[in-house]
């Protein structure tokens, strides 16, 4: 019996834990933090053998093969040793595709996945598809494919797991964009960070899709190094020569991978960034075969997605947004693009090495004032407070939403688009976006 040991026990790790024993594996768990109540339960209930605190070499390297939580850099020095003793090193996704043949919808970028992914799923179920969400949303893969199989899967892919995947192969990939983010993990070099997201091609054949945004400086670039032999879908803001869906007076356009159009105006997500998910969520299910009309409808109610440019309330005449999904300088730059009334800016968090300069006009144009809110905002104050906007150095979520108070006025916006990870101060990006709402909204009046 071959022994396979999963590093990390989250949703992931549990998920091909348990796919693991079904296929009989001899399995263990290893968690160097605090494995959460819930998934002890789980790996309890299955009798699957598990330790946290801490990795025990003698448990760990007798492994045949490991399989690799996305959050664990391969700097980790139980990483350096498996890979050390040559145990292939793995992802949930890469081992969860060995044992499904379902159609792998998967989409990766920058920014804009999430949005993405959960378009092309509501469109997906719309038409009646059997699907499962899976990746960086949704439950994973892993524990999907072993216990509630669907004929189709929509997969959120961070760069983390595209660098532990070998023989997955996606029948639709979707690269969004691909601007700075991560690059702690990638030794500050942009071009590692590129190499990885262009990861999302491997294994693909002529049988199946590539769609990207055609405006990306890397991409088209990038794509004349690899011999691509899927179908090749590339969307624009507006009509340009190879583009196959673009917006063009007021129309929502697809020429391939079928004819496809619609008033621009009936798409339910705002923005130019919106625009770019909506082109890319439409490419990849007329590749799949969905109707028109089911496309047309699904683009036009989708709800959006949580954390992402969401509308919180409104407390004495100022409109708070939370945007906690905005991790890096490109997110919040469109953030800041989309604001019609001047914003209280929430900048902070864990820093991945990024570059200010990119937002820092548009924070002087738009901004009435800074609020900081991390464990260390030195990078912030040097970049930003030479701007002489008024500014709160804050080092959690209920001073930072104080001083927000204090400083916004009648008719701004507070938006919480923090360019930074959260794991400084909080649990996860989501656990920030929910104490910011839920401070928010113990602000409004109560009967």
């Amino acid at each position: 019996m071959s022994r396979i040991v999963i590093l990390g026990a989250a949703e992931s790790g549990v998920g091909a834990a348990v796919l693991a024993q079904q296929k009989g594996f001899d399995v263990f768990v290893s968690d160097a933090g605090t494995i959460k109540a819930e998934y002890k339960a789980q790996l309890d209930r299955r009798g699957i053998a598990w330790e946290e605190g801490g990795h025990t070499p003698d448990l760990v390297l007798t492994a045949d093969e490991a399989v690799k939580s996305p959050g664990i850099p391969e700097t980790a020095p139980m990483v350096v040793a498996l890979r050390g003793k040559g145990v292939p090193v793995i992802s949930e996704i890469e081992f969860a595709g060995r044992y499904t043949d379902a159609r792998m919808i998967c989409i990766t970028g920058s920014n804009g996945k999430t949005t993405t992914t959960s378009l092309i799923y509501h469109l997906c179920r719309k038409a009646g598809l059997d699907v499962g969400l899976a990746g960086n949303i949704g439950s994973s893969l892993a524990l999907q494919v072993a216990e509630s199989p669907h004929a189709n899967y929509v997969i959120e892919l961070s760069s983390f797991q595209l660098d532990d995947m070998y023989d997955f192969r996606a029948n639709v990939a979707v690269l969004l964009n691909i601007t700075p983010d991560h690059l702690d993990r990638y030794d500050f070099k942009m071009q590692n960070y590129v190499d990885a997201k262009m990861r999302i091609l491997r294994n693909q054949t002529s049988d199946d899709a590539f769609i990207y945004w055609a405006g990306d400086e890397h991409i088209g670039r990038e794509l004349a190094k690899y011999d691509v032999v899927s179908r090749v879908l590339p969307f624009a803001d507006a009509p340009e020569p190879g583009a196959v869906a673009y917006a063009d007076s007021g129309r929502f356009v697809l020429e391939q991978p079928a004819p496809f159009a619609m008033p621009q105006a009936e798409l339910s997500l705002p923005g130019l960034h919106n625009l770019r998910n909506s082109l890319a969520a439409a490419l990849a299910v007329k590749a799949l075969g969905l109707p028109d009309d089911v496309v047309r409808q699904g683009l036009s109610d989708f709800p959006g997605v949580e954390h992402r440019l969401e509308r919180v309330a409104a407390v004495d005449g100022v409109v708070y947004v939370n945007d906690s999904k905005a991790t890096n300088v490109d997110a919040c730059r469109w953030a800041l693009e989309s604001m019609t009334t001047p914003v209280v800016l929430i900048l902070g968090g864990k820093d991945k090495g990024n570059d200010y300069n990119e937002i820092r006009a548009l924070v002087g144009q738009k901004c009435r004032a800074l609020v900081y809110l991390g464990a260390d905002n030195r990078k912030l104050h040097d970049f930003f407070d030479s701007l002489g906007l008024p500014v709160a150095d804050t080092h959690s979520m209920a001073d930072c939403v104080a001083a927000c108070r204090r400083l916004a006025h009648k008719g701004d916006t507070v938006l919480l688009s923090p360019c930074c990870a959260s794991f400084d101060l909080f649990r996860n990006m989501e656990d920030r976006g929910c104490q910011f709402k839920s401070l928010v909204r113990d602000m409004l009046p109560h009967d």
